[in-house]
């Protein structure tokens, strides 16, 4: 199995690369609402819109739910290690 591993502090997502990831599902799959710096903000989360969470992903690379994992065409964001070792057995 090929890995490939990207830092995204030093490579950030771009929108279009957001909007693959996240295939269509609302963008708080993504998001990672429970980061202090989505604290810091004082934004409600029930008010942001899909739109607005990728703008803050975008933004603040702190927000993307890590890992960020692709395994053929399935995403997985903040799985841990043991839900993505029963993926690939």
């Amino acid at each position: 199995m090929e890995i490939n591993e990207r830092d995204f502090f030093k490579n950030p997502f771009n929108q279009s690369e957001i909007e693959e990831l996240i295939q269509g599902k609302p963008a708080s799959e993504m998001f990672n609402f429970r980061s202090p710096s989505f604290k810091q903000l004082g934004l409600e989360r029930d008010k942001l819109n899909d739109k607005e969470l990728i703008d803050l992903m975008l933004k603040e690379p702190r927000l993307v739910r890590r890992p960020v994992v692709r395994i053929n065409d399935k995403v997985y964001f903040s799985a841990d290690r043991s839900v993505l070792e029963g993926l690939v057995n």
